[in-house]
């Protein structure tokens, strides 16, 4: 992995500490501090808010789920405010909302729901495709407004994609607990869009997210790769749905992602 002489700029770690104001609000500590206005990035802040909610529940219990809504556009340049609510706290599940609000403006919530770690079956119905690893390719120039996150294209379910739906993932900072895990894959679960498969479309973005779910399945180490496999859905009434799965390097199959955006061909 890079090492701290190699970065430039804030890195995941970074994005995903919070300054706890009061038991129940933080408030993020990264800003964007480049030319010009940048929006702020969903998956950013779906991070924040699910590292947020994670702070207020016991240590052995981790996110099964979230279901977010993207409502307004957010400034990379401000910091967010994210309010938590304790919905329940059961024997086994805990459930939160956290409110993301920026100059007293909602611009994002969401629901998560926590759960201790309990044995049992153990089954997935999909494999990982069959594409080439990781080293075996070069890294993928950045063009995204994403901070500490290696990013590498293998074979794609169609030739000639205007933009990848099918890419290998690691975070650069090494992270040191489960949540920090989890709210890496929240980070890295809106990058991409599984709208770029469809077949003999040319215009897929940038696509505008409306609202993001990601089920956790099995524990996986964000800081090694993982696989991200997006796949179309529907695309109607200016509103465009995929959905898609994360697999670690072993093929277990890690976390399952829905998503819809808006869809306007220019």
């Amino acid at each position: 992995m890079p090492g701290p002489a190699e970065r430039v700029g804030p890195g995941l770690l970074d994005l995903l500490t919070l300054e706890r104001v009061e038991t129940n609000l933080f408030l993020t500590t990264v800003v964007h501090d480049g030319d010009g206005p940048a929006g702020l990035y969903g998956g950013q802040v779906a991070a924040q808010a699910l590292r947020a909610a994670a702070a207020t529940v016991d240590s052995g219990r981790h996110p099964h789920s979230l279901h977010g809504y993207f409502l307004s556009r957010g400034d990379a340049s401000r910091q967010v405010l994210l309010t938590v609510y304790r919905d329940r706290d059961g024997r086994s599940y805990s459930n939160r909302r956290v409110i993301a609000v920026q100059q007293g403006k909602v611009i994002f919530n969401m629901a998560a729901s926590f759960h201790i770690t309990e044995p049992g079956p153990d089954y997935q119905a999909h494999s990982a495709p069959d594409v080439t690893g990781p080293e075996g390719l070069p890294d993928l120039e950045h063009r995204f407004t994403l901070h500490g996150v290696d990013i590498r294209v293998p074979e794609q379910p169609r030739a000639g994609q205007p933009w990848p739906s099918r890419v290998w993932l690691r975070a650069r900072d090494s992270l040191a607990d489960e949540t920090l895990h989890d709210c890496a894959l929240a980070y890295v679960s809106d990058m991409f869009t599984g709208l770029a498969a469809v077949p003999g479309l040319r215009q897929v973005g940038p696509p505008t997210s409306i609202d993001h779910a990601v089920w956790f399945y099995r524990r996986v180490a964000l800081d090694d790769w993982v696989l991200m496999d997006l796949q179309p859905e529907s695309i109607a009434s200016g509103r465009g749905m995929y959905t898609g799965r994360i697999f670690g390097r072993d093929g277990r199959l890690a976390a399952g992602i829905a998503q819809e955006s808006v869809y306007r061909t220019v």
